[in-house]
Order: structure tokens, then C-alpha cells, then sequence
């Protein structure tokens, strides 16, 4: 027996983003960007992989689009390269790279697939790193004057806008861990990038509210569920101040209350920009929705780190709680910021077994069957889920890990820019989730 949990519109969708699948990032007119210039320096990632060619989708976005099509889509959630709009990250329009996004976004309509645009997925214009990237607080401006252009140029089409994707691992990984580009190791840089990225995102808000834009818009966050590596009081509140450091209390909390988690206050404090608290009635913007991502990992106490804890990446087992963790998730986003649209995106997963021309990844079916479980669940429990983004679309350049990562839904041959549907891609394309066995 089944029951009808979804509406018809809630939206089955996939995600990409501009630097690792596009290719040509220097081709017509485009500007490098941190990513082109950070992979381009060796020791970076795997085998010295770059974007250059990454899946060709820059000239053979037609065709991924009828893909999208041809397996029943709902909505493509890519991002926007900053530099290919503005080479030099401010000033002059490069004409033909706003060409390629506009007639990405119209071959999206015709096809019936909702744009969901990012407006920065991590490719900041190389030239504004040279100004100190999202550690210089005019970027907040650069930022407000990129994202007005694509505004008032595109929002006639598209109707759902993200500001920024993962702002934590921009902040983190790319100028205190140095692991992603611009690969910078400086705590004071990086509080600076997530005080600056805040702004950013509110002045791209405003804007959009200004332009009157018939849409909405939102953020994407990376949230992690911590687990406490035991039972001691130095470990629970390790977990505490883990969750208001890297998940959504560090950046709803400002954008809906104006003001920062109060355990992050006490222990960043130092490490913030000065007169920092002037900025926070501007940040205080509320937004649309926000989209998801969401894992796991246990965290123990460790006093010879900055703030006092230290994570633990590796599975454990709770599968008697996953349901639980994630709901409590969402359910604690939604009522805390009173939010009445959320979107969900599920991570990516490397699985594949190729026979001829049939790509087998039973444990990738397992593994999204157990995600859109959970989607389903949560929404017949209360939670106002409206879609759900799978990573991704198709393999792609993966960062650090380069190309020895395959995350898609369908596989493609990087020697002929060959696509196969995976039977993972298959399964998700007979997905219509409106309905779960009782």
C-alpha cells in the first residue's frame, strides 16, 4: 500500500557547478579564477588535475540539457562564474560570457527545467584575490554590484537565487586550512572571509528585494551532525561549539537575528575583524529558503586547537538515529528561523562498476534510496521540504580529489566526453516521490 506524501511540485532536481564542469575558463573574453590558478600550482590536486576541460558542458550544454530532459528533471541548481561575467571580478561585462548563461537558462525553459542559480560556487575572480579576496571587506560591494548585474540581466527567467554555496568551506578550507583554493592558512583571514562573506550575501539580498525581482532567494550551507566522541562534559561541549562553528547557527543566526552564536562570540572574538558588530544590523536580512547539506562526523575535545575541539571523519554506527539527527536537523532550522521553504542537496558517492557500456552502482541506489527515505519521511513528519539536488548531475572535476572522484548520476568518458547514464541515473530519473510504502 502506498500513501501520497509529496505534491506534484515538489522538485526532483541535480546540481552542478561552473568551474568543474564547464572547461574553457579562459575562453572568450574570461578571466582565471582562484581554482584555474590554484589547480594550475602543483601539489594542489590529485595528479595536478584542472578545470581546463573538465566536461566540455561550456560547448555541449545543449546536449547535457536534453539529458536533464530525457530523465524527467524537475530543476538544475548551477552556478554563475564570476570571472567569465567580469574578467576582472569589477567593471566591464564580458558580453560572451553572459551569452553562454543565457542561453543555458533558455535551453533549461524550453526543456522544462527550473534554473536554480548559484551566484558563487568558490571560483572568485583571480584578479580580486589579488585584493585580498573575500578578506578584504570591499568585496561586499564587488559582490552586491556582480550579483545586481545577473539580477537585473537574468531574473526575468530565473525565479530561485542562492548567494553563496558552503560559505564555511570558503572561509575555512580556502584561508585557514589552506586545503582549497585561494590556500591561504591564516585564522584571522578566514574570520574575516566569513564575517565579509555575510555581508556579501545580505547587500546581494537587498538588491535583489530592490530590483523587485518576481523569485526568491537563498543561501546553501554544509551542515555536519556532531557526535560527541563520549559521554564527558569536555566532549558534549565540544559538540556544541562544533555545531555553532560550522553549521547553519554561524551564518542564520546573523542573517535572521543580527547577531552571532553566542559560545562562537566568546571563543572567535579575537580572531574577528575589528568594529565588526557595526555590520550586524546589516546582515540582518531574512532570505526565501535555504538548501541543505548535510553528514556526519564525531567530535572529541582538544585543547591545542584554536577553539578547542577537533573532528573525526569517519563513519559510526547509528543507523537507529539517522532518521532522528536528521529530522531534529531540519526541524530546528525551520522553527528557529521560522523558515517556510527548504531544499535539500544529497552529497555525492563513488561507486562505479563499468561493463561495456552499462555503469553498475548498486551501493550508490542504496545510498540515495536511503537520502530520499529520508526526504520523504521528513516531509509526512512536518518539515517543509520542496526539492531535493543530487551531486551531482554528472562526474566532474572534483576539487583536490581532481578526476579521481566519480560523484554523478552519469558517467562521462573525459577522453571523448562520452555521457552514460548510470543505473543510479536511471533509478533516480523513475523517482517521482510522491509516495512511500506504509
Amino acid at each position: 500500500m502506498t500513501e501520497k506524501i509529496l505534491s506534484d511540485d515538489f522538485l526532483w532536481g541535480v546540481a552542478t557547478s561552473a568551474y568543474q564542469i564547464e572547461g574553457s575558463p579562459l575562453s572568450d573574453g574570461a578571466g582565471p579564477s582562484i581554482w584555474h590558478r590554484f589547480s594550475h600550482t602543483p601539489g594542489t590536486t590529485y595528479h595536478g588535475d584542472t578545470g581546463d576541460i573538465a566536461c566540455d558542458h561550456y560547448n555541449r550544454y545543449k546536449a547535457d540539457v536534453q539529458l536533464m530532459k530525457s530523465l524527467g528533471f524537475k530543476a538544475y541548481r548551477f552556478s554563475i562564474s564570476w570571472s567569465r561575467i567580469f574578467p576582472n571580478g569589477k567593471g566591464k561585462v564580458n558580453k560572451k560570457g553572459i551569452d553562454f548563461y543565457d542561453k543555458l537558462i533558455d535551453e533549461l525553459l524550453k526543456a522544462n527545467v527550473i534554473p536554480f542559480v548559484t551566484l558563487y560556487h568558490w571560483d572568485l575572480p583571480a584578479a580580486l584575490q589579488d585584493l585580498g579576496g573575500w578578506a578584504n571587506r570591499d568585496i561586499a560591494y564587488w559582490f552586491e554590484d556582480y550579483a545586481s548585474y545577473l539580477f537585473q540581466r537574468l531574473g526575468d527567467r530565473v525565479k530561485y537565487w542562492s548567494t553563496i554555496n558552503e560559505p564555511w568551506v570558503i572561509a575555512f578550507m580556502g584561508y585557514m586550512y589552506g586545503a582549497h583554493a585561494p590556500g591561504i592558512k591564516d585564522i584571522f583571514a578566514a574570520f574575516s572571509a566569513i564575517h565579509n562573506e555575510l555581508r556579501a550575501h545580505s547587500k546581494a539580498v537587498k538588491a535583489f528585494r530592490e530590483e523587485n525581482i518576481d523569485g526568491k532567494i537563498g543561501i546553501t550551507l554544509s551542515n555536519t551532525f556532531h557526535k560527541p566522541a563520549s559521554n564527558s562534559q569536555e566532549d558534549l561541549s565540544a559538540a556544541i561549539i562544533a555545531h555553532e562553528f560550522s553549521n547553519y547557527p554561524l551564518f542564520l543566526d546573523p542573517i535572521f537575528k543580527g547577531f552571532y552564536p553566542e559560545h562562537i562570540k566568546v571563543l572567535t572574538n579575537s580572531y574577528m575583524p575589528k568594529g565588526y558588530e557595526k555590520d550586524l544590523d546589516d546582515i540582518n536580512e531574512p532570505i526565501d529558503f535555504v538548501i541543505n547539506y548535510y553528514s556526519k562526523d564525531i567530535v572529541m575535545s582538544d585543547k591545542n586547537e584554536p577553539l578547542g575541539f577537533k573532528n573525526i571523519v569517519k563513519p559510526y554506527n547509528d543507523e537507529l538515529q539517522t532518521y532522528s539527527n536528521f529530522y531534529t536537523f531540519l526541524k530546528r532550522i525551520q522553527d528557529v528561523y521560522d523558515l517556510k521553504e527548504m531544499y535539500f542537496t544529497i552529497g555525492g558517492f563513488d561507486d562505479d562498476k563499468i561493463e561495456a557500456d552499462r555503469i553498475h552502482d548498486e551501493k550508490r541506489i542504496d545510498y540515495l534510496k536511503l537520502q530520499t527515505d529520508l526526504i520523504v519521511r521528513a516531509v509526512r513528519d512536518g518539515i517543509k521540504l520542496k526539492g531535493c539536488f543530487v551531486w551531482s548531475l554528472m562526474d566532474n572535476f572534483e576539487w583536490t580529489y581532481g578526476y579521481s572522484k566519480r560523484f554523478g548520476i552519469v558517467y562521462v568518458d573525459y577522453k571523448t566526453q562520452k555521457r552514460i547514464i548510470k543505473d543510479s541515473g536511471k533509478w533516480y530519473s523513475s523517482l517521482r516521490g510522491d509516495s512511500i510504502e506504509k
